[in-house]
């Protein structure tokens, strides 16, 4: 008991910078998922191949939704790096996955080596948690506007 009493006290004083390592994560990951589909980085197939994905996928309206797809990854993983506008951009990272793990994954199970949502959902569970707490204290959220 008195291992984790003083684990929690010097840990707790850390709390603040807690939604950094979130934010790296799921930043670095969109990032570079929204650089596949917008410029083709990365052996993505680029603006083309991501409107072709949508077509391909179903959705009515291949090229807005591809565009959109592509600027909120993009943008919302930047964004989200930088901790600038953080809820903001969650929230488009989350409706993003969000359409992923219902409209993709959900059918496949759970593990993502059956092509299920356990990547999808995780990404999901990180945006919510930027949505309700925001970019931390190592944000420009919090240097510029003094919110967290």
């Amino acid at each position: 008991m008195f291992i984790i009493k003083v684990l929690d006290s010097n840990l707790d004083r850390f709390k603040e910078y807690s939604m950094l390592s979130i934010r790296i994560a799921l930043g670095v990951v969109f990032l570079t998922h929204g650089s596949q589909k917008i410029f083709g980085f990365f052996g993505g197939g680029g603006i083309a191949g991501t409107i072709r994905f949508m077509d391909m996928m179903g959705f009515g309206f291949a090229a807005f939704f591809g565009i959109a797809l592509s600027c909120a990854e993009f943008f919302g993983g930047l964004l989200t790096l930088l901790g600038l506008f953080t809820r903001w951009a969650a929230l488009f990272i989350a409706v993003v996955m969000s359409v992923a793990v219902f409209t993709v994954h959900l059918k496949h199970g759970f593990f993502v080596s059956n092509k299920g949502f356990e990547f999808a959902g995780s990404l999901l569970c990180m945006a919510i948690a930027l949505i309700i707490n925001g970019g931390g204290k190592i944000s420009l959220d919090n240097l510029l506007f003094n919110k967290n």
